[in-house]
């Protein structure tokens, strides 16, 4: 079963623009934007399981100089 999840990122001050460059270089993330609010960027993220999404999120995003804090969301299907 495929997985699905929005990943809501906080970056330091100032490194926005690195963290978005870091982020596109994944396989696995479907889209990454820049977000005004209380979160910096927002990417959706695609993996085969909801662990290949974990791993992808816990050892590839947190590599990233100038992330501070991700929180995901994980999709469900109601039908």
């Amino acid at each position: 079963m495929a997985a699905k999840a929005f990943v809501l990122i906080t970056t330091a001050v100032g490194q926005t623009k690195s963290v978005l460059n870091g982020l596109k270089k994944i396989d696995g993330i479907k889209s990454v934007d820049a977000v005004m609010g209380p979160y910096d960027i927002i990417a959706v993220v695609e993996g085969d399981s909801v662990d290949s999404v974990g791993k992808l999120i816990t050892e590839q995003f947190h590599k990233i100089a100038g992330i501070e804090r991700t929180t995901t969301c994980q999709t469900i299907r109601i039908a």
